[in-house]
């Protein structure tokens, strides 16, 4: 199934941009080369990639792991040294200077190939172990530093950079590093004029009150503006073959739920993702092909409001099956 195909229907499905991660997939050039999967994009496919999707009106969105989740970075002998916890690849130093060169240059590179970009996603979700290395345990023993300090540090110095090299581009984060900060030392960084929030949540029973709370919160923090994520695949099983459709059909009811609570001028778009695997090390779960029936049906209702039997009839209609059934388990 190739990009020229399934770009259409992303795009009359309703969908009018892409999220890219492309972790070990990105051609990586110099001192970085290393970081790349044998079996890599090179710079003309990814030219390439963001041509269809300039044909099929999707706006592209990179997105580089700048803090959490850099086990394809981190995992190699010559930047172990970066490592927050020496045994786990997952979390960047942000201590050292030669992590932040490190991120800058992973995303000076990425940005090269996406010229005009109007958002790029730093990610920095799911910081495991961050000040649990010796350096930050060191550093936490000073008053009045604190491991929220540490993570709005970095943050803010990715962000920066990003601002400043390139004006056009706002980052995007997701959020789930930010949620157990405090109001005030939220509001107390720069981080708030200089990102946007995704607030991600993937389960079928969102607590929507919560949503609603978080997103005061945020807003009283100062951001202008934030997206929501949801999943039209993975996130519900670290080796699943086929995709509840059930799960993820509920999962974007509720965010609709949650868009109808806060103002207006709240959310500036929903992410629907869809999981290759959990991280680096993990075993792939439901791939592309398998995910695209729940794909429409995501879409479908993000764009009508509901999942009435009209729209369950444009979905059909649109995968060329008589009955969504077909698409079940017990199938």
């Amino acid at each position: 199934m190739c990009l020229k195909q399934i770009f259409p229907l992303f795009r009359a499905l309703g969908a009018n941009g892409v999220l890219i991660e492309y972790e070990d997939m990105f051609p990586y050039e110099g001192h970085l080369r290393l970081l790349r999967a044998k079996h890599a994009y090179s710079p003309s496919e990814i030219k390439e990639i963001l041509h269809l999707a300039t044909l099929n009106e999707l706006e592209v969105i990179p997105l580089v792991q700048t803090f959490g989740h850099m086990e394809f970075v981190l995992k190699h002998e010559a930047l172990a040294h970066l490592r927050e916890v020496a045994r786990f690849p997952n979390t960047l130093n942000p201590h050292k200077e030669e992590s932040l060169a490190l991120v800058r240059a992973m995303i000076d590179q990425v940005m090269e190939l996406h010229p005009g970009a109007r958002w790029l996603h730093v990610g920095c979700d799911e910081v495991y172990y961050l000040g649990e290395g010796e350096t930050s345990r060191q550093w936490l023993q000073q008053e009045p530093n604190s491991k929220a300090e540490l993570c709005l540090s970095h943050m803010e110095a990715v962000a920066s950079h990003v601002r400043a090299r390139y004006p056009t581009t706002t980052p995007l984060m997701w959020d789930d590093m930010l949620r157990d900060i405090p109001e005030d030392q939220l509001s107390g960084s720069r981080v708030p004029q200089l990102v946007e929030p995704v607030l991600w949540d993937y389960g079928a029973d969102l607590d929507l009150h919560g949503k609603a709370l978080l997103v005061e919160k945020y807003r009283k923090s100062g951001f202008s503006w934030l997206w929501a994520a949801s999943a039209f695949k993975g996130a519900t099983g670290v080796n699943q073959s086929l995709t509840p459709i059930e799960h993820h059909l509920r999962n974007h009811l509720q965010w609709l739920q949650v868009a109808g609570s806060v103002p207006a001028d709240t959310l500036r778009g929903i992410i629907l993702t869809g999981w290759q695997r959990y991280d680096h090390f993990s075993v792939l779960c439901e791939l592309l092909p398998v995910g695209i029936p729940s794909l429409a049906v995501c879409l479908q209702v993000l764009l009508h409001g509901d999942f009435a039997e009209n729209v369950k009839a444009r979905v059909e209609n649109f995968l060329g099956i008589s009955s969504l059934e077909e698409m079940s388990f017990r199938r």
